[in-house]
């Protein structure tokens, strides 16, 4: 077992504010973003800075998984954890804004179906048809 403080025993993690503020006006738009983050700060000051810095400014610079392999996980994991209608739809949205299709996004549910059951992948759809503007709600 070694000695060493644990700080010293850890990879410095990659935190960046200015760089998580710069890519989220890159993969949201101003609707989406403004839909949560200014009411957020009011509920609870600082939380939304702390995601973005933590999200955007960290987790997302991280290496290994492209913008568009980084979109279609959080997809799913949203589609998965259900009730997260708004952050679904936001991320339907940015989907598109880095290039993904709508025919491309709505496979994304229709795949998941048997991994995260029929309800909650119909619930997905239900929330893409809605962000692209499209019927079928």
């Amino acid at each position: 077992m070694t000695t060493r403080p644990l700080p010293e025993q850890l990879t410095q993690a990659r935190f960046d504010r200015d760089e998580g503020y710069r890519l989220l006006d890159h993969l949201q738009d101003t609707a989406t973003q403004h839909a949560a983050l200014p009411g957020l700060d009011d509920l609870a000051p600082g939380f939304a800075d702390w995601i973005v810095t933590a999200l955007f400014g960290g987790t997302y610079l991280r290496e290994g998984l492209s913008l568009r392999d980084r979109q279609l996980v959080t997809l799913a994991a949203l589609a998965a954890l259900g009730g997260v209608d708004p952050q679904l739809a936001g991320h339907v949205r940015t989907s598109l804004r880095i290039g993904m299709t709508r025919d491309e996004v709505v496979e994304v549910f229709a795949h998941l179906a048997p991994y995260i059951g029929v309800p909650k992948a119909l619930a997905g759809l239900r929330v893409a048809a809605a962000a692209l503007g499209e019927p079928g709600r």
